[in-house]
């Protein structure tokens, strides 16, 4: 066991939420560590490999959790520099203002945030700048105000799409460029990362041409002297004094050899489940059940949305091949024949016989399966999940993982599926296919956790929530939480933004709390 060292910052994780809080304080002077379970994505074929990235799991976390009926499955949540973002969509929504207010369900009720959109929104800004993120205000009429405008053109439409787009707006609906978050620049092809490639959605990028955290935040953050990280490091748990006030050790399993660390500060953002278990896993004499979990919401109102891959298939071919930028909100707040919010549709990336392959049923030809390929448009859909409490993380004795969840709110999702097969017609897309419906439901399961949220909420009253409007355990004064886990609801949209803005709001909050004034950072930025 080596001796401790002691840093201002600890952070653990280096995701959507930790290495945007790393990037955040990195300019400030102050000593911070980041530790990661996980090492740096090898650059390798395989990156963009649709059978080792949809077949093998080749990225996936090699371990096992169980389920509800007690069966081991094998997460989809991936242990490297930059977290789950390495393989996200990079689709990056800020959650509409009314998302931060009581929402009525038609299974019941999300409830509201401590915090206004209006009190996020400068953040959701800088985050914006940070991640690259490309799109074009007013065209998704269920968004928000906005301080500017993005700060990088849309994505262009290939024409199969930009024909969707027009079809969609000749019925009355309000088609609009997605938020991507991507280094691409379409006016210079020559100087851009980016080569507007159809590996992108679910692959890492092995030109670094994705906004994901280790490029976009962990690596800049990596050029201040006193930002340090160290990989596979994985936190076992967290000590604290004896009355539990405080974390004074973070105790870490490297290399199968036990090291303690020691902050000022320590901020957990290891991913709604894992940072749930983490602190289930520090139970002490001080807190009983779990870390700052006086309230015993810790690990409970876990949410994942309710999510759909779905395939249309194409009168004519689809040749696109940037496929992911264009989306539609028009259910988002319901229908004309449903009042309660449905969802929300996004394009998925362009699908190949092999990523087809992973859900067709057992000897399916492989030309049914390529003339599907060549004609499909790819669609995901996305409905809330309601925040139960029985919807929870828990470890057992030997800290293995333990997720407990059921469905809510099935009813709007199922709707929201019915709508879109209801288009396709007017959409130049067959209306039929063997023999159903030419979308295809296929339901992620379980094991996609790219939407985890909501173990760890924040909240005013200590007895319903875990966290403070600052994300600071109520029960441990210097403990912190970044990722997901805070929302007290989920929204219909992808979260990574919101987890980057918040980080960004909470990296205010710790350098007021550190002493650190607004203008001594940005002449220390200047000076580096």
């Amino acid at each position: 066991m080596s001796t401790s060292e002691h840093y201002d910052v600890i952070i653990i994780g280096s995701g959507a939420g930790g290495g945007t809080l790393a990037y955040k304080l990195a300019s400030t002077g102050k000593r911070i560590l980041v530790l990661e379970r996980g090492g740096y994505l090898k650059r390798e074929r395989e990156n963009w490999d649709s059978k080792a990235i949809y077949l093998d799991g080749r990225y996936h976390a090699h371990e096992e959790w169980i389920d509800k009926d007690g069966e081991p499955f094998r997460p989809g949540a991936h242990y490297f520099v930059g977290g789950n973002t390495k393989a996200y969509g990079a689709i990056l929504f800020r959650l509409r203002d009314t998302d931060f207010g009581e929402v009525v369900h038609h299974d019941g009720v999300s409830p509201a945030w401590p915090i206004s959109y209006d009190e996020l929104e400068p953040y959701y800004a800088d985050a914006e700048r940070l991640y690259l993120v490309h799109g074009k205000s007013g065209e998704d009429h269920t968004e928000a105000w906005r301080s500017g405008d993005f700060p990088h053109p849309p994505v262009s439409h290939e024409p199969r799409i930009q024909q969707l787009s027009d079809d969609m707006e000749r019925i009355g609906l309000h088609p609009f460029h997605l938020p991507i978050g991507i280094d691409l620049d379409e006016s210079d092809p020559e100087g851009s990362r980016c080569i507007r490639c159809d590996r992108f959605d679910g692959f890492p990028c092995i030109l670094d041409a994705k906004a994901d955290a280790h490029i976009c935040a962990v690596r800049p953050a990596l050029q201040h002297d006193n930002v340090s990280l160290l990989t596979h490091a994985k936190v076992e748990r967290l000590e604290t004094d004896p009355a539990g006030h405080a974390v004074t050790d973070v105790v870490v399993e490297r290399h199968g050899v036990e090291q303690r660390f020691s902050g000022d500060i320590v901020v957990v953002s290891c991913g709604a489940v894992n940072s749930a278990a983490l602190l289930l896993k520090s139970a002490s004499d001080a807190h009983p059940d779990g870390l700052a979990n006086s309230s015993g919401v810790v690990g409970r109102h876990y949410m994942c949305h309710l999510n759909s891959a779905v395939i249309a298939v194409s009168k004519s071919p689809n040749d696109t091949v940037f496929e992911k930028t264009l989306g539609c909100n028009d259910f988002y707040y319901g229908a004309d024949d449903f009042d309660r919010p449905l969802g929300h549709i996004q394009m998925l990336a362009k699908s190949d016989s092999q990523i087809l392959k992973g859900g067709a049923p057992p000897l399916t030809p492989g030309f049914t399966l390529d003339y599907v390929a060549k004609h499909a448009i790819d669609m995901w859909l996305t409905s809330e999940d309601l925040p139960l409490e029985q919807n929870r993380v828990t470890v057992d004795g030997s800290g293995r993982i333990l997720l407990s969840y059921s469905d809510s709110n099935r009813e709007p999702h199922r709707r929201l599926l019915r709508k879109l097969g209801g288009l396709m017609g007017h959409l130049g897309c067959h209306p039929h296919l063997l023999p159903h419906s030419v979308v295809r439901d296929k339901r992620i399961p379980i094991e996609g956790v790219a939407h985890q949220c909501g173990t760890v909420r924040f909240g005013d009253d200590p007895r319903n929530s875990a966290l403070n409007v600052d994300c600071r355990a109520h029960d441990v004064d210097n403990l912190y939480v970044v990722d997901t886990s805070f929302f007290p609801s989920a929204g219909a949209v992808n979260p990574a933004l919101t987890a980057m803005a918040n980080a960004m709001r909470v990296g205010d909050h710790l350098m007021e709390r550190m002493g650190v004034r607004e203008h001594e950072t940005e002449l220390q930025e200047v000076a580096s």
